[in-house]
């Protein structure tokens, strides 16, 4: 689940719109979890609270956060083979819900700020915290699917764009594209590296495609905490001079579109959609920096990750 940031605006070509727009759906009830598993902080009241954990962690922690990313993982991997025309996202985040709870972790999005749902479900030209509902996928699509497991104490966090049925050629190459400059911004990850680096790698991959940078939602630092204090943005600003640390554990996930950037949220105040109804794709890892670069903490115990099982290039 990406971080919020400030707005701004870039117009880039124009292509063809999402047709017929995606439209809301009707919300089910919030789904529940079994009482013997662990809750994060918020899980009752809705209110993570300002982050408290060191932007470096623990070999502890890490070792904690190696097995929910790999859990993660898995549950991303589940989900993907859930995607099909005629699926409702809802079905999805029930059978995801299950998954979870199955193998004794808390979904975080689960009330996380009053989130009602287990996973976020963006169709089209929703980029990002599309609440899984009864609109079911149709052929042609596109649908980010976002997990997040809380599991011993710390948080993995991972999302992949998935085609349904027989996309079109500008769709594709969105998501092909979108995937590779998640996987630059990951290779630009060095100790003493500047965060900058990394958003100067994505929004680099995405001109050369003209594809625009949602800059309004970015990576974010993450263990104990959903949400910790890095900010990772997916684009780039010499001002975001932080440098990179062996033991930082944050997310990189970027937005890019096949129009403007600019975007707006719908009433339910989580939805974000692009103005221009042109679509959005996103692409998530959970990272560990370390002394050689950056450790991909979202990947099954054999190396796998849905990035790639269902790539379509």
């Amino acid at each position: 689940m990406a971080k919020r940031k400030r707005s701004r605006v870039a117009t880039l070509e124009r292509v063809p719109v999402s047709d017929p727009p995606v439209r809301p759906g009707l919300i089910g009830p919030r789904r529940r979890v079994p009482s013997h598993i662990e809750r994060p902080p918020y899980a009752r009241s809705g209110e993570p609270g300002h982050p408290k954990s060191s932007a470096v962690r623990s070999a502890a922690e890490i070792e904690a956060m190696r097995k929910a990313g790999q859990m993660a993982a898995e549950v991303l991997l589940f989900a993907g083979e859930l995607v099909a025309p005629g699926v409702t996202t809802d079905s999805i985040d029930a059978e995801v819900h299950e998954e979870i709870v199955r193998r004794g972790a808390y979904p975080s999005p689960l009330n996380y700020r009053g989130y009602p749902k287990s996973v976020c479900t963006s169709i089209n030209e929703v980029i990002c915290h599309g609440i899984p509902d009864s609109r079911a996928l149709a052929d042609g699509d596109i649908v980010n699917i976002d997990i997040t497991v809380f599991l011993d104490g710390v948080h993995g966090d991972t999302s992949v764009t998935f085609e349904v049925g027989d996309v079109d050629d500008h769709s594709r190459l969105l998501v092909r594209e979108t995937r590779a400059a998640m996987y630059l911004g990951i290779e630009a990850v060095k100790d003493g590296a500047p965060v900058s680096a990394i958003g100067k790698a994505i929004e680099s991959h995405a001109r050369l495609h003209r594809l625009g940078v949602v800059r309004e939602f970015i990576g974010h630092g993450v263990g104990t905490d959903f949400h910790a204090g890095l900010q990772v943005p997916h684009y780039y600003d010499r001002s975001h001079s932080t440098p990179l640390e062996t033991g930082m554990t944050f997310t990189i996930e970027p937005m890019l579109t096949l129009g403007s950037p600019s975007l707006y949220l719908w009433d339910d105040q989580w939805t974000a959609v692009t103005a221009d109804q042109r679509r959005s794709a996103q692409f998530e890892h959970t990272l560990l920096c370390t002394d050689s670069g950056a450790e991909i903490l979202t990947r099954t115990p054999t190396g796998e990750g849905a990035a790639e099982v269902y790539a379509r290039d």
